[in-house]
């Protein structure tokens, strides 16, 4: 019987807290005993990939008391209740199935009479069908001309999620004779953003995907018009040149409006929807089903590693320990996320919403308070850029900020040039490896100025090349990672309501229901 508790009232947090003495990273990662930790401190991962902790302040001891916590959270039966279909968002009473989107895992999970994964998949593959017969040609625009571009219209995890994952495969897609359509996004309700795109797309040859689960968000829905009224100013039916991702129960569905419609459900979260057919329908157009099918598998078998009972066998579990550990035991109110790969530069916005929106809570599951800190902040961009960006900060600034790393052995066009000595890709590589250990040892000087203080954090997800099947992994190993934290802090990590409010008086001032300040903070923006 799973067993709900705050963090804590757990004794193996309170060993964790009493019985652990911090590690001394400086002299843990140094000479041998520091490439010792290099080869014991690692877990594989899907696709390829693998998960490096050397460089965390952990040991063996550490490690001990984090595996007793994961035993007494009872973190494998939660994930096993998640995904056999147990009520886990509690907030909205809903059940919580993304892994359904790319495979099964357990039971089969029936509700409103209905086997989930059948109907996940059954509108996936309708998403693989309508993007062939895009690409062969059997539907186009009124002109009978071929779609050469595809737009996504939405915001939030309509939009982080997907366009991250497009530009994570852009390239590779198009080294290996995978690309097909090139994809536009546009979410924010400020007119630029729509406007720009519209500039800079041939139209007439655009097809647009509209994304709302409710079929009734205010920016989505404002930017459909948008779009709508720049397709009949150029002469063309904007249902010949739109489709919809939505629930079943929307306006949108089944609406003569759309030359197709995609469902999904309230049971995936926006932010974990990049592997149902909110990412599905703009990725298999841009790239073909079969590339997504690829991403799909990636995601699975990292599911399946995160469903290991041992958290040292479970890359997934393991992060989201030591996370915990840094966040509540040490202190550290923050992690950046450094992806060596420009094809990542979206992926850290997308884990600011993943991990930030869910883990954003200050009240438990069941609504009572919790007296400890719960999700950090998220941020980071990709190396080298942020090297010469924010990590002044995170080298000698006065907080300590844990991070998580991510490079590839070898770049996804392989196109590269050879100066003083060294390719471009090695320059990257040598960068990353510098970093880690620049920040774990720092360095010693006379200078105040020029010393570091050294004992700063880090992991790295290495694999060889970003592939499609690694992009999955790699998704799934974040989301993962967030609920075993969301379990461990005893809070709902699957609802939203920190967004409610912001909408609700955007719709009161538009409405021209305003007082007091919200009148004029108004006045002052001209509405």
């Amino acid at each position: 019987m799973v067993s709900w508790k705050n963090l804590d009232e757990l004794k193996s947090y309170e060993a964790l807290q009493k019985d652990v003495t911090p590690v001394d990273l400086r002299l843990a990662m140094q000479g041998e005993a520091g490439a010792e930790r290099v080869g014991k401190y690692f877990v594989p991962m899907a696709a390829g990939l693998s998960y490096h902790y050397a460089a965390k302040a952990v040991d063996d001891k550490v490690l001990e008391c984090l595996k007793a916590l994961a035993e007494e959270a009872q973190l494998s039966e939660k994930y096993q209740a998640l995904y056999e279909g147990e009520v886990i968002n509690t907030g909205e009473k809903r059940l919580v199935l993304h892994q359904l989107t790319r495979g099964q895992l357990g039971k089969d999970v029936l509700a409103d009479g209905v086997n989930k994964r059948a109907f996940y998949v059954r509108e996936q593959q309708k998403a693989a069908d309508f993007a062939a017969k895009v690409h062969k040609g059997e539907i186009t625009n009124a002109q009978g001309e071929k779609f050469t571009t595809v737009v996504q219209i939405g915001i939030g995890g309509s939009d982080l999620g997907p366009r991250a994952m497009y530009l994570a495969l852009e390239n590779w897609a198009k080294k290996n004779g995978c690309f097909r359509m090139a994809a536009r996004f546009i979410s924010n309700v400020d007119p630029d953003d729509a406007a720009a795109v519209l500039a800079d797309i041939d139209l007439p040859r655009s097809l647009f995907i509209l994304v709302s689960k409710s079929g009734t968000t205010l920016e989505t829905l404002t930017n459909e018009s948008f779009v709508k009224n720049a397709l009949r100013a150029a002469g063309l039916d904007p249902a010949r040149h739109m489709i919809a991702v939505t629930s079943e129960t929307s306006p949108l569905a089944r609406s003569s409006d759309y030359l197709a419609a995609f469902f999904m459900d309230d049971y995936i979260g926006g932010r974990y929807s990049s592997t149902s057919c909110v990412g599905g329908a703009v990725l298999s157009l841009a790239f073909g089903p079969d590339v997504f099918a690829r991403f799909l598998n990636g995601a699975a078998e990292e599911d399946r590693l995160a469903a290991e009972k041992d958290p040292l066998l479970n890359p997934d579990m393991l992060d989201a320990l030591i996370g915990v550990y840094e966040r509540n035991v040490l202190g550290y109110s923050a992690t950046a996320v450094l992806p060596y790969s420009q094809a990542l530069s979206r992926f850290p916005a997308h884990l600011q919403q993943l991990d930030m929106e869910s883990n954003g809570k200050s009240v438990n599951r069941f609504g009572g308070p919790v007296n400890y800190v719960t999700g950090p902040i998220i941020f980071g961009e990709p190396g080298t850029n942020g090297q010469h960006s924010f990590y002044q900060l995170l080298h000698q600034g006065t907080d300590v900020i844990p991070l998580q790393f991510v490079g590839f052995k070898n770049s996804q066009l392989g196109v590269d040039v050879d100066i003083q000595g060294s390719t471009s890709q090695q320059k990257l590589c040598a960068n990353v490896v510098a970093q880690i250990m620049a920040f774990a040892c720092g360095k010693d000087d006379d200078n105040p100025n020029k010393a570091f203080a050294g004992a700063r954090p880090s992991s790295i997800i290495a694999g060889d090349t970003l592939t499609p099947e690694a992009l999955g992994a790699l998704l799934a190993h974040f989301e993962n990672k967030v609920m075993f934290q969301g379990f461990l802090w005893n809070i709902n990590s699957f609802d939203q309501e920190g967004v409610q409010l912001g909408k609700v008086l955007a719709k009161k001032v538009l409405a021209h229901q305003t007082d007091g300040a919200l009148k004029a903070f108004s006045d002052l923006m001209g509405i």
